[in-house]
């Protein structure tokens, strides 16, 4: 059995310059999976840098309130919403909110730094 408790989980800056802590990666567990799954968290008035992956990723809104932004649309989200980001798709994330914005970012195939672009 595997269990990874999120405040185990080492916090630091993201490229797109948000907190992130992975909580799991095929990379870095023997674990037979192809995504990875992290815990991202941007503060109020904050808005990640806009970049793009050659994956998809998902993001899974826990707490907060934002506007996500997707090659050029713009959509707002609350805790329930479920982003759908395809690859190459240039994205970013405002926290519109008096509170932290935390969401789960699921990225398939795993993420990996050289498939990330900010630009």
């Amino acid at each position: 059995m595997f269990i990874r408790e999120l405040h185990d989980c080492e916090e630091f800056i993201a490229g797109d310059n948000c907190l992130l802590r992975e909580i799991l990666h095929p990379d870095k567990e023997d674990l037979a999976l192809r995504y990875s799954l992290a815990h991202a968290v941007v503060k109020p008035d904050d808005t990640t840098w806009a970049h793009r992956l050659r994956t998809s990723e998902v993001y899974y809104i826990i707490e907060g309130e934002g506007i996500m932004h997707i090659n050029g649309e713009d959509a707002p989200v609350r805790p329930g919403s479920t982003v759908y980001i395809p690859p190459q798709a240039i994205q970013s994330i405002t926290n519109s909110g008096k509170y932290d914005l935390k969401f789960i970012c699921i990225v398939d195939p795993a993420w990996r730094r050289e498939d990330e672009e900010i630009v």
